[in-house]
């Protein structure tokens, strides 16, 4: 059945604002992604979508998807979102616990990735796209490093860390081991408690000296 263009006022769901700013359709946006998606699990490799190919799939004129995205990096990068845990909520009640939260969204998402060959596949094809994988680490990584640093300048302002601790140097040390495991070492056990014992571990190092 064929989505409805924005162009059919009459039959297109009500629209929304979205974090860019712009009225949006939340069911054809819906219908484009999982178009993408269909097309990714037919075999069809990022490099040969082409914005024509994925209107006709999801049943919307090509206009359609311009009024949503710039160009195809975007809207693979909202593709990739559709897939990812959603992050899980700070505590707020030290550095921590927050740190220790992060690194289970972590966790989270690695086992996520192991469980679905498709998204593997589509984290690979991205070094073939240079656009979207800068586009990724600038809408979706640079945030998350950014709450990190925000949340480790907080623990050097509590005393929970050294007052001349590098909270940048410190973000790849608690970050790091996750990424090994969920990443460059695919078979690695991501156990429950794993945050937990990767940020004391780290935090052996780095709390204030008494």
């Amino acid at each position: 059945m064929r989505v409805a263009d924005e162009g059919d006022v009459a039959k297109e769901p009500p629209l929304v604002r979205s974090g860019r700013g712009r009225p949006r359709s939340e069911a054809v946006e819906q219908a484009i992604i999982e178009g993408v998606v269909r097309l990714l699990e037919e075999g069809v490799s990022l490099t040969e979508l082409s914005i024509e190919r994925i209107a006709r799939t999801a049943g919307v004129g090509k206009a359609t998807i311009y009024r949503r995205w710039d160009g195809k990096e975007a809207l693979f990068v909202d593709v990739l979102r559709a897939f990812e845990e959603p992050d899980l909520p700070l505590p707020g009640t030290s550095m921590r616990d927050d740190l220790v939260r992060i690194l289970e969204s972590l966790r989270r998402r690695g086992l996520t990735m192991r469980s679905s060959a498709l998204l593997h596949n589509v984290f690979a094809q991205m070094k073939a796209l240079p656009k979207l994988a800068e586009a990724y680490q600038e809408t979706v990584v640079a945030p998350r490093r950014r709450m990190i640093v925000e949340v480790l300048r907080r623990g050097v302002a509590d005393g929970e860390l050294r007052t001349d601790a590098d909270v940048e140097l410190a973000n790849d040390l608690f970050v790091g081991p996750m990424l090994l495991r969920t990443i460059l070492r695919p078979g690695a056990p991501l156990d429950d408690d794993l945050a937990e014992r990767i940020v004391d571990t780290v935090l052996e190092g780095l709390r204030p000296t008494r």
